[in-house]
């Protein structure tokens, strides 16, 4: 230390030098706490260079972080915003973000340790505030587990036993029960992918997770039309079935004896139906619909136990049989055996949704959204399991190998109990059906409410006025109306469609887990990841095919604009 004493000693005295005698402490936002930084005194004798550097007072402008708001996640985005300021830019203004027509707040800070925020770049979104998916971000559990309960029950549950006819008491109890841990297995995956914790970002789209996992050309091309059939095409499949449920409705309750002589045709009550689902598409975000969901949860538990319920109550048909329903060559056989499968995978499709529901619920290091939305998943998947089992085994106990081959047990019951079940009940029946259908068209179509006004703002770098977002939705909804006068035949692609979903569901979520989390080769999750997906894509080839070659060896009443 002597020797350091006489080099300081000689400077000019010009240069003042103020002891430190005490750590400095460098404060930071309360929830990373501070760094103290301690004087390195043994270093000066190895770099006197520094000594001939100005030493000034702890006065003069040092750099300084700013004092931002709780941290949170961030969406991507292209746009950049820089935490370390210095001089008199070391101020406390608030950071703007684009103006919102909700309730939305204002996300700016990036997660990660204080380092981080110093060294990397806060990565925001100015569109998230823009867009009906993440426009507000004040969703809680309850939420999640209304909008996951009304994605994951819905038309695709009436026709679980038809998949029985085919696989018979066994292997449809095997396949349902495989296929729901399957894919609540994966759920839990996407779940925990919501939010990448090294780079601050959510991702608060399906199609943007795959796009930063496989890189943007194949994300799109393995993910774009899977999700958009699952968006779009679900959308024209519920017009069919509500404007169909309608007209039995109508025909229930006023049956002979109604008055009108020229009640409304399949075609018209399709339109009645879309009306209805266009005006309840005004509703801004998917928050906003949070209600819609939970009334259209309520319907379908209720027509899903209602249906279960008096089909065993009425007892079994006569000469019910409960054997496998296998035709032809032992190829047909095959591949009859397959496109069951895929029918119980068409079952579960609801993984499109996840992220975009998880998208609604703010997060934060301390408090990521995983956790809220994990409870309503749980909530919500405890009681679809009561719903989709008692429905598949006891639809399928009630009516056997009679069900028929292109409906489910709605057709069935009205088929078979029409005389002996009390008007009121199948009317009451029926309008749930309606009432969930017209709930589930809003959730199902919020995604493509999304891309097109994702559209709009890209090109035009300002939110979507709330004409135009009115008449984007009406297009949208009465394309869906044409698609489904046109094609009223897509309830016969069951099969081929569930094969077609399968890797959003049952596969990427695997790969996607396996490119991000990277876990230790060899290990458990490694073997149950890569084996999973492998599998998953495998099944999806394998029910693409079979679909394809049951469509085509039974044939499809082909009636294009002629809905019946």
């Amino acid at each position: 230390m002597a020797g350091v004493e006489d080099q300081v000693s000689s400077l000019p005295n010009s240069l003042p030098i103020t002891p430190r005698t005490a750590p400095i402490m460098f404060h930071h936002d309360d929830q990373f706490g501070s760094l103290p930084i301690t004087p390195r005194t043994a270093s000066v004798a190895q770099t006197p260079s520094i000594l001939s550097l100005p030493i000034t007072p702890r006065t003069a402008r040092t750099p300084s972080i700013v004092s931002l708001p709780p941290s949170q996640f961030h969406s991507p985005s292209l746009s950049r915003s820089p935490l370390l300021l210095t001089g008199d830019h070391a101020t406390n203004k608030p950071v703007k973000t684009p103006r919102s027509r909700g309730l939305t707040p204002r996300f700016i800070t990036p997660l990660g340790s204080p380092l981080r925020k110093a060294l990397k770049m806060t990565r925001l979104d100015p569109q998230d505030a823009w867009l009906p998916i993440t426009e507000s971000r004040n969703g809680n559990a309850f939420y999640a587990a209304f909008h996951t309960l009304c994605s994951g029950i819905g038309i695709q549950a009436l026709v679980l036993p038809v998949a029985f006819t085919i696989l018979g008491w066994a292997w449809g109890i095997i396949g349902l029960t495989v296929a729901f841990v399957w894919q609540l297995y994966t759920l839990y995956l996407m779940v925990q992918l919501h939010e990448n914790h090294e780079t601050g970002l959510r991702y608060s789209r399906y199609l943007q997770l795959a796009c930063a996992t496989f890189g943007e050309n194949l994300g799109k091309l393995s993910s774009a039309f899977p999700l958009g059939y699952l968006s779009a095409g679900t959308c024209c499949a519920l017009i069919i079935i509500g404007g169909s449920t309608a007209k039995l409705l109508y025909e229930t309750l006023c049956g002979a004896t109604c008055s009108n002589p020229k009640p409304l045709t399949v075609v018209e009550w399709y339109l009645v139906f879309t009306c209805v689902a266009v005006v309840l598409a005004q509703l801004p975000n998917l928050n906003s619909i949070a209600g819609i969901s939970l009334i259209g949860a309520l319907t379908a538990v209720g027509y899903c136990t209602a249906l279960w319920t008096v089909s065993v109550a009425e007892g079994r048909l006569p000469n019910v049989s409960y054997e496998p329903v296998r035709k032809g060559s032992q190829v047909n056989k095959i591949f009859d055996l397959l496109n069951a499968f895929g029918i119980i995978a068409f079952a579960f499709r609801g993984h499109n949704l996840i992220l975009e529901i998880q998208a609604t619920m703010p997060s934060s290091e301390k408090h990521p959204s995983r956790v809220p939305m994990w409870r309503g998943v749980q909530f919500a998947y405890l009681l679809i399991a009561m719903c989709l089992f008692p429905l598949a085994i006891g639809g399928y106990w009630a009516y056997g190998h009679l069900i028929p081959a292109n409906g489910s047990v709605l057709t069935a019951l009205f088929a078979f109990h029409s005389q002996d079940v009390s008007r009121s009940v199948l009317a009451l029946i029926s309008i749930f059906v309606i009432i969930n259908a017209v709930s589930s068209f809003q959730l199902y179509g919020m995604p493509m409410f999304d891309d097109m006004e994702s559209a709009y703002t890209t090109r035009c770098k300002k939110a979507c006025p709330w004409w135009l977002r009115s008449i984007f939705r009406a297009i949208f909804g009465f394309i869906c109306f044409f698609i489904a006068v046109a094609l009223p035949f897509l309830g016969s692609f069951t099969g081929l469609i569930g094969g077609i979903a399968l890797p959003i569901t049952f596969a990427h979520p695997c790969f996607m887990w396996l490119k991000v989390k990277k876990p230790k080769k060899y290990s458990l999750s490694w073997w149950v990841n890569w084996g999973l997906g492998l599998l998953g894509m495998g099944l999806s080839v394998i029910l693409i095919a079979a679909g394809l070659y049951v469509v085509i060896d039974t044939g499809v009443k082909i009636s294009f604009f002629n809905p019946q």
